[in-house]
């Protein structure tokens, strides 16, 4: 039985919490598996002035403008705000369940769970984890109780995914006593993975039990080798630094830099904190932009080698993780860069042509599913991911499992 097994008018809000920004997405259906977004926006500028902007499925403006009646750094009252806007432009609709993004479960959280006061206060002890998003996913949830008690809410994890690695893709070679304290690699992007999971074997039923590497090329950019649609390892570890060269972040970094820092250039945790979030990756190495759509459109000699960096680290995760799994069948491109850049694709399948990689450029400049090459060993897919709709689906399951447990 789903949530909205009863009325295709239920509704289902899943929230995305940021430091300064609230994205949302509503969705409707007759089932779990056939929910659909007909709302999605944000408020952005939490802190400061917040603007409130909606989109209808047609991405038809619905609301476009600065919210002056809610206090800036009020989220309750925000979030109020939203709920009431929800209820007036969906009439009719019941709004049912919240789900959240939220991007560290630890070793605790496996999979989606059910948002309680003891569950809110073990994710409290994971913001040392990830101190720069946790904080405001908490704060979301918390937000949301007051102004709705009685509204059922879900925690959905972005480490969750990442669970099924074998022991040696979890563990970093340092004391067993810290690896015991939580000190692992856990890995993110596990919602967008998940999606792709389910996702891949609809477009290619041949690859259901194949070794494939998930590109999640964005600002926040990491790889997951997956074999039958289970995580056998990825490029994030421990935080969302490790890995390949991100919009602000360095991605793997030699540990014995941070040590130079410290000791040499007097870097306190603070500064390194925004060296490595904020100041690094292709807006360092560039000086111009953390967006890729801003390097390959300079040209500037620094613009150019940013964007090589980061491909030519793509590539090598690539090969990696297909040692790490024991084989490559496939590559799939996803995420912002990875859907929607015609270079970036094609560079790194250049610098795989070894394995067996190529793509057709036609199909690579269409963005078409499938756009390896004939000729190609390695068949390669451009894949959109759905984050939103994977929370959607997770926090309905929950719903339903609750209400079943309810009705034994």
């Amino acid at each position: 039985m789903s949530a909205l097994s009863n009325s295709s008018e239920d509704a289902c809000l899943v929230i995305n919490a940021g430091s300064s920004s609230l994205k949302f997405c509503v969705f409707q259906g007759g089932s779990a598996a056939e929910i659909e977004p007909v709302v999605t926006g944000q408020i952005s500028g939490i802190g400061t002035a917040p603007h409130f902007q909606a989109k209808d499925a047609q991405r038809r403006v619905l609301a476009d403008g600065v919210l002056d009646e809610v206090a800036p750094a009020d989220r309750a009252g925000l979030l109020g705000f939203l709920l009431n806007w929800i209820r007036h432009e969906l009439k009719g609709a019941t709004l049912v369940a919240a789900g959240h993004r939220v991007v560290h479960g630890g070793t605790r959280f496996s999979a989606p769970v059910r948002v309680t006061p003891t569950v809110l206060d073990q994710l409290e002890e994971l913001i040392p984890l990830a101190p720069l998003h946790e904080p405001h996913n908490i704060a979301a949830m918390r937000a949301l109780a007051q102004v709705y008690p009685s509204l059922p809410q879900v925690a959905c994890f972005d480490t969750a995914f990442h669970q099924t690695q074998p022991w040696q893709s979890q563990t970093f070679a340092i004391p067993r006593e810290l690896t015991a304290e939580g000190i692992r690699r856990y890995g993110f992007h596990g919602l967008s993975y998940e999606y792709i999971a389910h996702r891949l074997p609809q477009v290619a039923p041949e690859l259901a039990n194949a070794h494939v590497v998930v590109c999640h090329l964005g600002s926040g950019a990491s790889l997951c080798a997956m074999r039958a649609g289970h995580s056998v390892d990825t490029t994030m570890g421990f935080t969302a630094l490790d890995g390949v060269p991100m919009g602000t972040r360095p991605g793997a970094i030699d540990p014995g830099v941070l040590i130079y820092l410290m000791r040499e250039k007097g870097y306190g945790a603070d500064e390194l904190e925004r060296l490595l979030y904020h100041k690094s990756g292709m807006l360092g190495v560039s000086g111009i932009s953390n967006d890729m759509r801003d390097l390959e459109n300079s040209d500037l000699p620094a613009a150019a080698e940013a964007v090589e960096l980061f491909c030519h680290n793509v590539a090598k995760q690539v090969a990696a993780l297909a040692g790490s799994m024991g084989g490559l069948d496939a590559v799939v491109f996803t995420a912002g860069v990875g859907e929607n850049s015609t270079l970036v694709r094609s560079r790194v399948a250049e610098k795989l042509s070894w394995l067996g990689v190529s793509i057709d450029p036609a199909a690579n400049r269409a963005k078409a599913t499938r756009i390896s090459a004939q000729e190609s060993r390695v068949p390669v897919f451009i894949i959109p991911t759905d984050e939103e709709r994977m929370i959607a689906r997770h926090t309905l399951g929950v719903i339903a499992a609750t209400q079943l447990s309810r009705a034994a």
